[in-house]
């Protein structure tokens, strides 16, 4: 445990140890879905127009760290695909 990233890691997981998503950006959250479902697939999981009216990837992160309600229901769909 001698390297400073040991030592960091360490730390964060203590900080946050029930948090699975500690760590993990929003953008790759994002871009992980996006390849798995598409944005129809996308609109489909999870009804909120970012995803249904015109969507790109900036718009939709820039709504989505606007929104909690939408971005919580963002994790909830990468959560569950990740348990799978």
């Amino acid at each position: 445990m001698n390297k400073l990233s040991d030592r960091i890691k360490k730390k964060e997981s203590e900080t946050q140890p029930n948090n699975p998503l500690h760590g993990v950006r929003l953008d790759f959250i994002l871009n992980q879905l996006f390849v798995l479902y598409g944005w129809e697939g996308l609109a489909k999981e999870v009804n909120i127009n970012c995803f249904k009216s015109n969507p790109t990837m900036k718009s939709s992160l820039t709504f989505l760290r606007k929104t909690p309600w939408a971005r919580a229901k963002v994790e909830k769909l990468y959560l569950d695909v990740c348990s799978k």
